[in-house]
This record gives structure tokens, sequence and C-alpha cells, in this order.
């Protein structure tokens, strides 16, 4: 700080500058990803697990916070299925299977990030979270609560207004596309056209783009949802702003 006439001027180093600059183009994210990609029917996916760890770290180096929502995906259902050739499954316990589910693919994530993450993984959405992490791990919360759902709260509770969920589907569709051959991608919906689409009610094992619950609470929000697949270039090209290929909700 220097004074001249009686005024005084501060004056910002280079590095200072840089480091606003780099503070003002950070982002924060919420991801919701699916547990079918980290464990498809094949086994653990080591190869995308790699290329996710990268892309990442590559944008955490950028600045950039992220929250990471796990899913149960095949290894729920399978679980679900199996216990259902056994008993009738009530709808409380199939949704505490499929809990667990994500719990352990949580872990996987977190264990593949190491250090980097945040030491514990996210099972109650409601509660504040104070840490200078910037990949925080987050999992399945209680009965009725899907993972998507999880991650409209993290989203509210933290201030973020996007959610991108990753899956084995890279586009949402104007009708389910496994039953009907005639049905067409959308680039873009409205939150009123989307759960028209889904219907309304959540069921354990259900495989929708994005949860009934979960869609009524962002659209309630007004968040915006981006569906996309597991092509990380294409999810590079959506964290970095650029042209992307998915379905955006608003």
């Amino acid at each position: 700080m220097r004074k001249i006439n009686n005024l005084y001027f501060f004056s910002l180093t280079e590095k200072t500058i840089r480091g606003l600059i780099f503070k003002s183009m950070a982002k924060d994210f919420v991801i919701s990803v699916g547990g079918s990609l980290l464990v498809p029917p094949s086994g653990v996916n080591a190869q995308f697990l790699k290329k996710f760890r990268a892309l990442i770290l590559s944008r955490v180096k950028q600045g950039d916070r992220f929250f990471l929502v796990v899913g149960g995906g095949r290894t729920a259902r399978n679980y679900l299925a199996a216990a259902k050739q056994v008993i009738k499954v009530a709808s409380v316990a199939g949704d505490w299977l499929g809990i667990a589910a994500t719990r352990l693919n949580a872990q996987l994530l977190k264990t593949v990030f190491g250090e980097i993450a945040y030491s514990e993984i996210i099972t109650d959405p409601t509660k504040p979270l104070k840490t200078k992490k910037r990949i925080v791990l987050a999992a399945g919360y209680k009965p009725g609560w899907s993972t998507d759902y999880v991650a409209v709260l993290l989203a509210k509770n933290n201030n973020i207004k996007t959610v991108i969920n990753l899956s084995n589907v890279d586009h949402a569709y104007n009708k389910d596309p496994h039953r009907y051959p005639d049905a067409q991608k959308l680039e873009t919906v409205s939150w009123l056209e989307f759960r028209r689409i889904i219907g309304g009610e959540w069921r354990p094992g259900l495989n929708s783009p994005f949860d009934p619950i979960a869609s009524k609470e962002a659209a309630r929000q007004k968040m915006k949802v981006i569906i996309m697949g597991d092509d990380l270039r294409n999810v590079a090209a959506c964290l970095s702003g650029k042209k992307f290929q998915g379905t955006t909700i608003s």
C-alpha cells in the first residue's frame, strides 16, 4: 500500500492477481455417478475408474470442487433380485440393500482418490459440511431417498444450481427406449414434461434417468439437471462450459 497526495493505493502483485482470477474461475459441481459405470456386468471397471480419477483431478488442479454421489447400480439390483427369489421383500428392506450397495461403491471411489478426498463418506446430506477438501464422496442416506435425491440436497445445501447425472444412458427420451423403438432423444426438456414422462413413484431398484422424488425437489429448487453417459471426453467438455451431448432438464 502506498500513500500519494493523502490517498492510499493498494499494489497487487502478479501472483495475487493470478490467484484472484483462478479463484473466480473455479466452480463447484455435484455429480451423481451411476453405480453401473463403476461395476458393469463384466465386473469392476478399473479403466473407467482410472480415467474418471484423472478427469476429476485435472479439474481440481484448476480450483474446482466436487461432490460425487455414488449410486448402487447393477450391484443393488442384483442383490434385490436375489432376495426376491427367496422371500417377499418389503420396500424398506429393499431400500437398505440399495443403500448398502451405494456405500460400497462410494468406498471404492474414495479409495481410488485416497487422501485427496474428504475422510468420510457423506451419508446424511442434510448436515452442514465444513472441509477444505475439493473432493467429497456421498452415498445413500435412508429408505425412500435415492442417490439422485441425495445429489439434489447436496446441491441445495451448498448453493449449487446444476447437478450432472452420469449413467449408462446418454440422454433422456420421450418414452422408454427399451419398450418403444421410436423413442426420441431429448436435448432439452422442462421439468413439467420430464416428470410427466417418468411418473411420480419411487421404488427400490427403479431404473430411471433421474428419480421422480429427486426430480420434484430439483424442479422446486429451480435447478438444472444434465443427463449424460459415460463418455468422459463429453463430461470434460461439459465441465469446461463447452458444447456437450446430453439432456438438460430445467
